[in-house]
């Protein structure tokens, strides 16, 4: 993957934050590489960088106080940072409630010493999200910063849209909801779940996957490519539905007269979530969300157009098609997981640990071999 490339025109496009975990794989590396790699060297101020911390494998979590500051003080290294902008915990249904708390508390904690700017949880399940969000504004008196929902506003399932979850949020006061995974993890694509990389794992029944593979079909009948009917509506729905919990214009967006309201105050939109895999990707996706939320300026009648046959297309069409699989969620973390971490708490002795003064005394003086 041309990473440097990547991060380079992303920056070039005013397209100034960036989401990576440790649980990616070398993703905080390669993001850290690529943003030294950059010249001249963009201002800290200038891109907003999120991880997580909590995972570390399939089926190991440590959201222990001691874990979630080594975790985040190695991202801070890696990404070459004084700071981060959002850390949230990460897959937070995967634990109890009481470690969600302490993690978000250790969090807190961080970012009180300068090191975090905003702090949240991500997960799959709405209604655990929903419900850890009130827990922590109740029991802290504080609500979360954010919350990362993935595959729950996208046109197989849209529940991050319910009223009734936008209202239980809105009065759990949590500040930004960001939507991930518009293509369900690989599953509203044309080759589908079945043929993809993560045919093996991805946890979609058969029948979603066969019902999903019909709507490519639907599509190219109608002259479209899935992939854009889902990013397309997903983009645009979610730019209004959560507008109440986005973001403002990027400050070079607001030349437009589309990236103000009628106040002319910075116009508040829905944040997507995007992973791309080349240049041309970002390139293709940057075009198309300026088209759909209209910071190129008004609409112009094709696409105005356009849109509305997407919206026919989704509602007449496909939504019918998934029957009683539209909305339809797997199951995430709940009773049946067994956390394999075996001692939580314990951190490696290493650099990492040493340069941030995370090793006690004793050890460093009685070393275990």
């Amino acid at each position: 993957m041309p990473y440097n490339e990547i991060v380079r025109r992303a920056l070039e496009l005013n397209i100034a934050a960036f989401d990576t975990s440790p649980y990616y794989g070398p993703s905080e590396v390669l993001l850290g590489d690529a943003l030294r790699a950059v010249t001249p060297p963009p201002r800290r101020d200038d891109y907003f960088l999120i991880t997580k911390a909590g995972r570390i494998t399939n089926d190991e979590f440590d959201y222990s106080p001691s874990w979630i500051r080594y975790s985040v003080c190695r991202s801070l290294d890696r990404l070459s940072t004084p700071h981060l902008d959002l850390v949230l915990a990460h897959d937070a249904e995967f634990v109890s409630t009481t470690e969600v708390l302490q993690a978000v508390q250790e969090l807190r904690s961080m970012r009180d010493q300068g090191l975090i700017r905003y702090v949240g949880i991500s997960g799959y399940p709405i209604d655990v999200l929903v419900s850890l969000a009130e827990m922590v504004k109740e029991q802290t008196g504080e609500a979360l910063d954010a919350i990362m929902s993935y595959s729950h506003f996208c046109i197989q399932n849209s529940q991050l849209g319910r009223r009734d979850v936008l209202e239980r949020l809105q009065k759990a006061r949590v500040g930004c909801v960001l939507n991930a995974s518009m293509l369900g993890m690989g599953l509203i694509t044309t080759r589908g779940a079945d043929n993809g990389p993560m045919a093996s794992w991805h946890p979609a029944p058969p029948q979603l996957r066969s019902a999903c593979r019909d709507l490519s079909r639907i599509a190219r009948q109608s002259g479209e490519q899935l992939e854009q009917v889902a990013i397309r509506w997903a983009l645009e729905n979610w730019a209004r539905v959560g507008a109440p919990f986005g973001s403002a214009a990027h400050p070079q967006a607001l030349a437009s007269d589309a990236a103000a309201d009628e106040s002319g105050s910075p116009r508040r939109i829905g944040i997507t979530v995007m992973g791309v895999s080349n240049v041309d990707e970002l390139e293709e996706t940057w075009t198309l969300w300026n088209s759909v939320v209209g910071f190129g300026g008004q609409p112009d009648q094709p696409a105005a157009a356009r849109r509305d046959k997407i919206e026919r297309l989704v509602k007449e069409q496909m939504w019918p098609r998934l029957g009683p699989w539209k909305d339809y969620a797997w199951e995430s973390g709940g009773k049946t997981f067994s956390n394999k971490r075996q001692t939580k708490g314990a951190i490696p002795i290493d650099a990492v640990a040493q340069r941030w003064g995370l090793i006690p005394q004793n050890i460093l003086e009685n070393p275990r071999i």
